[in-house]
């Protein structure tokens, strides 16, 4: 994931093809991230944030103290649920931390788009979420603004997936 800066704060973007680049750039962005994490992701596969590395970095940024959040827009919570993805328990386990919305509006469900953002201004993009290619850079923020203002406007049009808080009986 090396790139050129084009300045003291922002890396260029690095193409990404393939998904072993792709799950390597994705655990980067997890090892660089302090306490906020974006993530917008369609469907959740088990090769997307299942793999034990993954899970461990999202749960120290999830118990990083003070200010810790990790926001997730998951279009398809059946799936993940029957698939039992090891991030629905995280989530589970540290509900006011990880919060999971739900896409409600056509045009926010018809984005096949995924994308995860960093605190440390590192994004992964990929146009398609079912096809292991797009961009990254681990530092970056001016090329995360559009990102963070899509993520932050589905955001709140989006609903809580209740569906997946844990049953306490």
């Amino acid at each position: 994931m090396s790139a050129t800066d084009s300045d003291a704060n922002t890396e260029r973007s690095t193409t990404l093809d393939g998904r072993d680049a792709v799950a390597a750039a994705r655990l980067q962005l997890l090892v660089d991230t302090r306490r906020q994490l974006l993530i917008h992701v369609p469907a959740l596969t088990p090769e997307i944030f299942g793999s034990p590395a993954e899970l461990d970095e999202l749960r120290r940024i999830a118990t990083s103290g003070r200010g810790a959040e990790i926001r997730l827009l998951l279009h398809d919570t059946a799936t993940a649920i029957r698939d039992d993805h090891r991030l629905i328990g995280l989530a589970q386990r540290l509900p006011s931390v990880l919060q999971i919305r739900t896409p409600v509006e056509d045009t926010d469900r018809a984005c096949a788009s995924a994308w995860l953002l960093g605190d440390a201004g590192g994004y992964l993009f990929l146009p398609d979420a079912r096809q292991p290619q797009g961009r990254c850079s681990r530092s970056d923020r001016p090329g995360q603004i559009p990102l963070r203002q899509q993520f932050d406007g589905m955001w709140e049009r989006s609903v809580r997936a209740r569906e997946l808080q844990a049953i306490d009986l």
